[in-house]
């Protein structure tokens, strides 16, 4: 290979295993400091290492290569199923339902109780561009809650700043009321940080704990009404380019 495109093949090293679908960028960061992550033999631990087609890159043992094709699915996740690829509990996984290749992560993740959309590629750039904060990325849900809100709550949950623990303050959140019944109410709420149960945090807070929680929608992505819960399926190419040029 000549020097010009030697260069032009050259990357960070975070950026190189992104791109192997292995990981996102952040990710890559806390291995590449962990030690495990070698480049031709030698352990590194600097981020921001250039490596290029010459250079032989091994994560725990295992020669990583850059992807020829990314794949990106859309799946409805059912309850009961926790976002991991290993759980030392011996819970129910996802990745044990899915028949997908084995470098394909989930782009965020719903808790163990939590249904419905849930995104997955080994596209490690757009991965790491849609679980950036700063994106601030619609996530629709629907949620059955104990009780009904009144419109001081509905004030509190659209205005944000509610305490829901360990230090944090409630978002600013778009939420309307779909239904009431006798003991419960349904609602549709726009949040647009992917906080840990943060839905579910917030709305205890507020005296109406979640019973029942369903994402309908990951930024320009809807749920497929008719989709079948615990199936999944390709995104199509037009998909694929309104995640790639999502801005809120």
């Amino acid at each position: 290979m000549n020097k010009h495109k030697r260069e032009c093949a050259s990357m960070r090293i975070n950026r190189f295993l992104a791109q192997c679908g292995l990981c996102s960028r952040r990710e890559a960061d806390r291995w590449i400091l962990a030690g495990r992550v070698r480049v031709n033999g030698e352990i590194v631990r600097q981020p921001g290492l250039i490596v290029g087609t010459q250079d032989e890159v091994v994560v725990d043992g295992k020669p990583a290569r850059p992807i020829q094709r990314h794949s990106y699915f859309l799946y409805n996740k059912p309850r009961g199923l926790l976002c991991s690829r290993k759980d030392a509990r011996g819970r129910p996984l996802i990745y044990d339902q899915l028949d997908v290749p084995p470098n394909v992560q989930s782009i965020g993740r719903l808790d163990m109780d939590t249904e419905g959309l849930l995104l997955l590629t080994n596209d490690g750039e757009l991965h790491r561009r849609l679980t950036d904060p700063h994106l601030r990325l619609a996530r629709e849900y629907r949620a059955r809650v104990a009780g009904h809100l009144s419109l001081e709550t509905l004030a509190t949950l659209r205005r944000g700043g509610l305490d829901i623990g360990q230090g944090e303050q409630s978002d600013a959140w778009d939420v309307i009321v779909d239904a009431e019944s006798a003991s419960h109410s349904w609602l549709t709420i726009i949040v647009r940080r992917g906080r840990w149960r943060e839905v579910r945090r917030t709305l205890a807070a507020a005296g109406h704990p979640v019973r029942r929680l369903i994402r309908t929608r990951f930024g320009p992505i809807r749920l497929d009404q008719d989709m079948p819960q615990g199936s999944w399926r390709s995104l199509s190419k037009a998909e694929v380019r309104k995640l790639k040029r999502y801005h809120p």
